[in-house]
């Protein structure tokens, strides 16, 4: 996103990579170290997509939300992620054929999500992972399974 100094050079569309996002869209289960559930939508205009989560790991429950865009600066989609529990995080992603990448902070941070989606684009297996010293890591793993859209199936079919 631009800063305030840019403000009169926004631009008039979203960019175009936001598109790579819109696999995202809907409402997901969360499983594996985190249990819960999250929901990705555009905002009008095409220039934000929002997640909204509600998980828990262990015995600690996060509800928040995250606002990811196109970044003009960076040239790379970012995201900003505030919750509950007080966090305000930045994050940046990428989605090149069937892998789902989010590092915390810059690009290439060695703190980082990476996923694999199924075939069908409905199930993101993988782990979130970081250094915790010498030779050792951390980390958790982050399952995501889409939620059928219920609405869709009761919806008639269009005649073209």
């Amino acid at each position: 996103m631009a800063n305030n100094a840019s403000a009169a050079d926004m631009p008039e569309k979203p960019n175009p990579a936001l598109k790579k996002l819109d696999c995202l869209i809907g409402r997901w289960k969360n499983s594996g170290d985190a249990q819960g559930s999250s929901e990705y939508e555009w905002m009008e205009g095409g220039f934000f997509l929002i997640q909204r989560f509600d998980f828990r790991m262990g015995r600690r429950r996060f509800k928040g939300i995250e606002y990811i865009y196109f970044d003009e600066d960076t040239k790379t989609l970012r995201s900003h992620l505030m919750d509950n529990a007080g966090h305000d995080f930045t994050y940046t992603r990428d989605i090149g054929g069937n892998i789902l990448t989010i590092w915390f902070g810059e690009k290439g941070s060695d703190n980082f999500y990476r996923g694999r989606f199924s075939r069908d684009r409905n199930i993101i297996t993988g782990r979130w992972q970081w250094p915790e010293g010498p030779g050792k890591s951390g980390g958790y793993q982050l399952n995501l399974t889409r939620v059928p859209d219920e609405g869709a199936k009761k919806r008639p079919a269009r005649v073209p």
